[in-house]
């Protein structure tokens, strides 16, 4: 059902916690299922150079949350706005459709980190 690099992120998952000090942070809940993402992260010299998340729901939800963080960290932040569904989706091998959720809860929690940073 689900991939090995999914099951990777879940049970190892990339940057668990939350930044101390962070120039963002955004928590997104899904309404459909109750999964929740929490993003935080900060900006030095206009690229991401720290991100963490914590997640409470479904494996699917953890694994893409951690797949996020891998994905933009180092990025600028207009290089992370332009992070498509489809990249987390394959950062973590692929989600079934009833899944497919998750990917777009962790898109959800970057847009709203994002939104808050001065560019």
């Amino acid at each position: 059902m689900y991939s090995a690099q999914l099951l990777d992120h879940f049970q190892n998952p990339r940057n668990p916690g939350e930044v101390a000090g962070a120039d963002a942070a955004a928590e997104i809940e899904n309404p459909a299922c109750g999964d929740i993402l929490r993003l935080t992260l900060r900006v030095s010299a206009g690229r991401i150079s720290d991100v963490r998340f914590k997640a409470k729901g479904c494996v699917a939800s953890i694994a893409c949350g951690s797949a996020l963080t891998e994905l933009v960290l180092g990025k600028t932040v207009n290089e992370a706005r332009n992070i498509q569904r489809e990249e987390i989706i394959t950062a973590v091998g692929g989600l079934p459709q009833a899944s497919s959720h998750a990917a777009h809860l962790a898109l959800d929690a970057l847009s709203a980190a994002l939104n808050q940073i001065k560019t």
